[in-house]
């Protein structure tokens, strides 16, 4: 006989569709990061063209987004005979495509502002907020293939970030209403290639975006939330002659700065390296910096890992660093645990304090040769706008 309280076959499995219950629960206390997962999710693809605009919305995402992914994909349509343009654009390539890059937070406040080579490739290179050692700099990652002139094609992937230490500085991403918005104009073909490919490639641009997951069972929050780091490209004064000797006033700002990226550029648009023998720094008129150019550069490379590395040879390995962009040099102030920085690894305790009457100027006596003169010097600064009271220290402890 069987037995009475036996199951029937037909009603014994699960529910289809019914989730399993959640196994990756902490107990109560401690920091956000410990009852927090790393999550990802696609924002959205779409084919675009060249001299295009990509507005399109963020979807929601289950927590709290720490940046944004972006790979951009040039699909060959079988076009020959292109020509990479020696002037800016060229030199820029393959990030001059954006022409324009506008990221802003749910309130529009400018969180991202600038050309497509600063904000694409300077901002991950020198923030800290991307890769670390030679992986900061996105032509050092797997996914990038550049462009073939020729053609036209080529991938290159980059980071549009909000987190500038571990947990702190993101956005939330749960409420649909109140998200990011990032703008992308695009370049005309002719910014990039002297000589376009006989058939276009067809660009587009995937977004993703990289977030925490909202905590399970416990009520916690990332640190100093409503925090956030801001980068926007923004042009100094005045304009720096061949050989002038002259101080050069960057724009005015009012945060916690944390790198200071300063890029020369000539009539032209070009990179150029014509910077003082001994450039010199200052802060209210008080000296910051009193170095010799060698010296800044070996900075770099001890604080960033930039610049620096030797050639390997039959009894020397080779020892590889990210190379410095022509035309540009930049000063960490997210040293404060080393001589150099741990990208998200960082207390703080080394942003520059500034406010809105805080000027900070760069002397040249005198600047470099500028073939086609003027040059302008542009401030790329990472600027930190706390919530409340900067948090010092390590936030996620």
């Amino acid at each position: 006989m069987a037995n009475a309280t036996m199951t029937p076959g037909a009603t014994s499995g699960v529910a289809a569709g019914k989730p399993q219950p959640q196994t990756t629960v902490e107990p109560a206390g401690g920091p956000f990061v410990r009852h927090t997962q790393q999550g990802r999710r696609s924002m959205y693809v779409q084919q675009t063209s060249f001299g295009g605009i990509i507005t399109n919305p963020m979807v929601a995402s289950p927590g709290y987004n720490r940046g944004y992914r972006v790979k951009t994909t040039f699909a060959t349509g079988g076009g020959t005979g292109g020509v990479i343009s020696a002037g800016a654009g060229g030199q820029d390539a393959p990030y001059s495509f954006y022409q324009l890059v506008q990221m802003k937070d749910a309130f529009g406040t400018p969180l991202l502002t600038g050309p497509g080579y600063e904000m694409c490739k300077l901002v991950p290179m020198f923030s800290g907020q991307f890769g670390t050692d030679e992986t900061q700099d996105v032509q050092n990652l797997p996914s990038w293939t550049g462009l073939t002139a020729a053609s036209g094609a080529g991938t290159f992937q980059t980071y549009f970030p909000f987190e500038f230490a571990k947990a702190y500085g993101v956005i939330s991403g749960a409420n649909a209403s109140l998200l990011p918005t990032l703008q992308l104009n695009n370049a005309a073909a002719s910014t990039i290639f002297s000589t376009a490919p006989s058939v276009l490639p067809t660009p587009s641009t995937q977004v993703d975006a990289d977030f925490y997951w909202l905590p399970e069972g416990v009520a916690v929050e990332p640190p100093g939330i409503g925090t956030t780091c801001q980068y926007v490209y923004q042009p100094c004064n005045p304009v720096i002659p061949s050989n002038g000797s002259l101080t050069i006033q960057l724009p005015r700002l009012g945060g916690y700065l944390t790198v200071i990226i300063l890029e020369l550029r000539d009539a032209n648009g070009a990179r150029v390296d014509a910077w003082p023998a001994r450039p010199r720094i200052y802060v209210d008129g008080v000296p910051l910096v009193d170095s010799d150019i060698s010296t800044v550069f070996d900075d770099m490379a001890i604080g960033m890992q930039i610049g620096g590395g030797v050639a390997g040879s039959v009894t020397t390995p080779s020892v590889p660093q990210t190379p410095r962009p022509p035309g540009v040099i930049a000063f960490s102030r997210k040293l404060g645990l080393a001589q150099r920085h741990f990208g998200l690894l960082d207390t703080g305790e080394e942003f520059l304090s500034t406010n809105p009457g805080t000027q900070i100027e760069i002397a040249g006596n005198p600047w470099g040769t500028i073939s086609a003169g003027p040059a302008t010097l542009n401030a790329i600064v990472g600027q930190v706008v706390p919530s409340g009271a900067l948090i010092q220290g390590l936030p996620e402890v």
